[in-house]
């Protein structure tokens, strides 16, 4: 395993983090808690020691699961947590909509307390908006206020995680949060398949010294290889929602296949599969402190963790991405 620290600070993480989502919700299709905790654990094992999870997944669960897992290992760890969904007044909807949020400095300082509370511990490693627009990211009480919560020690950095879903926006949006506020870095969606906004974050990041986090490196399983034209998802897997019409599937899954087909040159004769090459492609970027897959069973954890160690990409396969990409994978030639 590699690690690397965020920018002016002593906060350090694994490249390749775990993404707590995928053990505390159903919506990996992972039902058994204890399965979840036994992934985190050996995560732990294999060198894995950054881990992102926020109160709203499973109304804290994705908190306490960690509290759980590493009892009396609280200094192994980094842990990176969100907030800004008002779980406490607002069920959670059945389609997976967002909650609404509530930015004032009064849930905030509740909010971090609940965290704590969950987690077990005195200090959170990285505290994140969770999927907050400029409204947010320009409210000055609020900033005011994390700025006091890293002075009294409860957390130790802060920045914002930009979603649910990709979006052209989080491109200003990253950019503000690192050129103008105290904030120490930003979380967006980035692989190999969605490079939309990523040039003027990293470009920034660089300049400014700022930590940028990936998570949806493998776009939703697409590139981790095991996704065909008759793949279906269970029940409660997210997945379902992109496929909810033929023309949907045509989209995201049928489109996104003939576009990995297009990046074997990867793999062949490499010893990377294409789920780690996914990975490795991104911590090309040296902004890039940690990369969030989704992590769901012990022989995709042992394939992810060895990412950080595998070949790099040469700069011929770079530029073979470039061109690719640029050219929507040349799927109309």
């Amino acid at each position: 395993m590699q690690y690397r620290n965020f920018p002016g600070t002593e906060i350090q993480a694994s490249t390749v983090g775990f993404g707590v989502w995928t053990v505390a919700t159903t919506w990996w299709g992972i039902t058994d808690r204890a399965i979840g905790i036994d992934l985190l654990r050996k995560a732990l094992d294999l060198g894995i020691t950054f881990y992102d999870t926020a109160d709203t997944y499973d109304d804290g669960g994705a908190e306490t699961i960690l509290a759980e897992a590493f009892p009396g290992r609280r200094d192994e760890i980094t842990i990176a947590t969100k907030f800004g969904y008002d779980i406490y007044n607002h069920a959670p909807s059945a389609n997976q909509r967002e909650r609404p949020h509530n930015w004032t400095p009064e849930y905030l300082r509740f909010a971090v307390e609940k965290s704590l509370e969950r987690l077990q511990t005195d200090r959170i490693d990285f505290y994140q908006l969770h999927n907050p627009r400029m409204d947010a990211l320009t409210k000055d009480d609020l900033l005011a206020t994390l700025e006091s919560l890293q002075t009294e020690g409860k957390i130790r950095a802060y920045g914002a995680a930009l979603g649910p879903a990709i979006d052209p926006r989080q491109a200003d949006e990253s950019v503000h949060v690192i050129e103008n506020t105290g904030m120490a870095g930003v979380q967006i969606i980035y692989n190999l398949l969605e490079q939309q906004i990523g040039a003027p974050i990293f470009e920034s990041a660089r300049k400014h010294g700022k930590a940028v986090l990936t998570r949806v490196p493998h776009a939703s399983g697409l590139l981790e290889g095991n996704l065909h034209a008759e793949t279906t998802f269970a029940p409660g897997d997210h997945r379902n929602w992109r496929m909810t019409t033929n023309e949907a599937k045509r989209i995201w899954l049928d489109k996104g296949l003939l576009k990995v087909e297009k990046l074997g040159f990867l793999t062949e004769g490499t010893g990377r599969t294409i789920s780690q090459a996914a990975i490795q492609f991104i911590l090309s970027e040296p902004s890039i402190v940690s990369v969030l897959p989704n992590i769901y069973d012990a022989p995709q954890l042992a394939e992810l963790a060895a990412s950080a160690d595998i070949p790099a990409l040469t700069q011929s396969e770079y530029a073979q991405v470039a061109d690719l990409y640029a050219n929507d994978f040349y799927l109309d030639k």
